[in-house]
């Protein structure tokens, strides 16, 4: 399969070219298969490019990067611009291209890897779909991971949703990290006491960021899948809103200031929480109150997550994950409802475009902030019987 990006307004192509990129846009997480023959694939989105123009409007096209699962032989890049007096075949115009780049399975750094021109980012794995939407307060902050086929098994994967604050820095860091960290915590452990695996892939990929000594700051919301449980963390108002069979149920809870118990945890320890413009603010600064990075609030901005473990079963259908430009406009319920028709019940699911509705929906209610949806089909990874909640840790 390919990568399409359409790119208006250019200098040099015409507004209908369009150039296939191959999969060097994206990070390969190393495997964690245990087997020689066996890998895991991640799709990561390492880097919006900073933008300058104005938001979306009709009369302009829009910047689009769609990206789907590569195909197993390298993939060529050409560049092809269609013409009105050709009726059988686009024209190719050729030029030079520079040598392969090549980017390591595991990078000591991040950020600085190639990316196109985009507005919204579409791609699609095994069982997932997401959609990425630039904001209107300017460069893109947003990050999404992916690992799927854990150790080889089709019914296990890792997925994040990871909303930067401060800058992008610390959202690429935990996209292209924390997966990992949680994985390596997972092995370590032969997979007992799963909590408390995730908790310090958390940490682990908070105290990383500190010593990378850059400013700024991350949500996040992890699903991971793996021995028939569902197992959702989040550090922030990054949310995973689940349906089953058509009512929503949020996993997670958003780490604000206003909220009880987090306000009475900041004030002990010798922090304060006020409210100007309808907002609570930390240190009349941040609006959220866990997260990873945030080195000079770190005394009351904690990386530690709220873990679910849920026992998988073909009843819950499937899973939202998105970021809080998402949910500052459209409830867990109006999410499931508006995506439910696209997912499940017709013979041609389409969970991509079902993200893209949200949205949309999101946008038509006034949201100017970054947009991240993620869709996970669960009937693609479950295989038990039943589905319970088996235990919550705050």
């Amino acid at each position: 399969m390919s990568c399409t990006v359409a790119i208006s307004n250019s200098p040099v192509f015409s507004p209908a070219t369009r150039v296939p990129v191959t999969s060097s846009l994206l990070f390969r997480s190393a495997s964690f298969s245990s087997s020689p023959n066996k890998s895991s694939e991640t799709l990561t989105l390492t880097k919006f490019p900073s933008f300058t123009s104005s938001s979306w409007s009709p009369s302009s096209q829009l910047k689009i990067l769609r990206i789907q699962k590569p195909s197993p032989p390298a993939a060529t890049i050409s560049l092809i611009r269609n013409s009105t007096h050709c009726s059988t075949s686009p024209t190719v115009l050729k030029r030079k291209r520079p040598s392969r780049l090549n980017i390591p399975v595991v990078s000591t750094t991040f950020g600085n890897f190639p990316a196109a021109t985009a507005e919204l980012v579409e791609a699609e794995g095994e069982g997932y779909y997401i959609c990425c939407k630039r904001g209107r307060r300017g460069a893109m902050e947003d990050r999404y991971s992916a690992l799927v086929n854990l150790q080889g098994d089709s019914k296990q994967g890792v997925f994040g949703i990871f909303d930067g604050h401060g800058g992008a820095k610390a959202a690429e860091f935990a996209a292209e990290h924390l997966n990992k960290n949680i994985m390596d915590e997972l092995v370590q452990r032969k997979d007992e006491d799963v909590m408390e695996a995730v908790k310090n892939g958390y940490l682990k990929t908070d105290s990383e960021f500190l010593n990378q000594e850059f400013r700024g700051g991350s949500c996040c919301v992890t699903a991971l899948i793996r021995n028939g449980n569902l197992v959702v963390s989040n550090a922030g108002d990054c949310r995973a809103v689940v349906s089953r069979g058509g009512i929503a149920e949020a996993l997670t809870s958003d780490h604000k200031p206003s909220r009880k118990d987090e306000k009475d945890r900041i004030e002990t320890s010798g922090g304060y929480v006020d409210c100007s413009n309808s907002v609570w603010r930390i240190q009349g600064s941040l609006a959220v109150s866990r997260g990873i990075g945030d080195r000079y609030l770190k005394q009351w901005i904690i990386a530690e997550p709220e873990t679910k473990v849920l026992e998988l079963n073909r009843e819950y259908e499937f899973l939202v994950l998105a970021s809080d430009g998402l949910w500052d406009k459209v409830s867990n319920q109006e999410a499931v409802d508006a995506a439910r028709p696209l997912c499940i019940g017709i013979n041609k699911p389409q969970p991509l475009l079902a993200s893209k509705k949200l949205i949309d929906l999101a946008v038509s209610r006034g949201s100017v902030d970054d947009i991240s949806v993620m869709i996970i089909q669960l009937q693609h990874f479950a295989d038990c019987p039943q589905f319970r909640c088996l235990k919550t840790v705050e």
